[in-house]
């Protein structure tokens, strides 16, 4: 008998989640904020990993998972963009994952991660910014450094209430 997995204590590590490659993949199923739920419990379905998209597409994706109070999933779409994008564009796409995460954070109710993730996420956002055309791909980024300050400020004020993460999506391209 194998032994027992530190974090599931209901499975051997030899029964632990593996992709093809053999490796370490958790398959737990998720809420939409990303939590692990126990296994066998009906989760959200997950976003596939490794996904290239044109960016547009990555936007419009993002933005109905935010919409859908999914920030979690979109920061997995962000993720995919940062690593299959042009490497030009890489820092945006990364701020703009840690936007997502910031959000999610914030749903969650962690003031700390939230509004660190949000800044760091802006900030990032924002040196790219300085360099590039303005609205890359159609994103409002001066509207969305402007969403996540605000939101960071608010987290902070809130002192641990989360956030409607569907209700306090950003919006990319600026328009409702």
């Amino acid at each position: 008998m194998g032994s027992m997995d530190s974090t599931s204590p209901d499975r051997t590590a030899a029964a632990r989640d593996r992709d093809t490659e053999g490796r370490a993949r958790n398959a737990r199923p998720r809420d939409g904020l990303g939590r692990p739920l126990p296994y066998g419990a009906e989760g959200v379905p997950r976003q596939p990993e490794g996904v290239v998209r044109q960016p547009e597409e990555s936007v419009a994706e993002a933005q109905r998972l935010l919409d859908e109070g999914k920030p979690f999933h979109a920061h997995e779409v962000f993720e995919d963009a940062w690593k299959s994008g042009p490497e030009e564009e890489r820092e945006l796409w990364r701020g703009l994952a840690q936007l997502a995460v910031g959000l999610t954070h914030a749903a969650r109710g962690n003031v700390t991660g939230g509004a660190r993730l949000l800044r760091r996420g802006s900030g990032a956002v924002e040196e790219w910014a300085a360099g590039a055309a303005p609205r890359p791909h159609g994103i409002d980024l001066p509207g969305v450094v402007a969403w996540a300050r605000g939101l960071a400020a608010e987290v902070e004020r809130g002192g641990g209430v989360p956030v409607d993460a569907g209700a306090r999506a950003p919006r990319l391209r600026g328009v409702r």
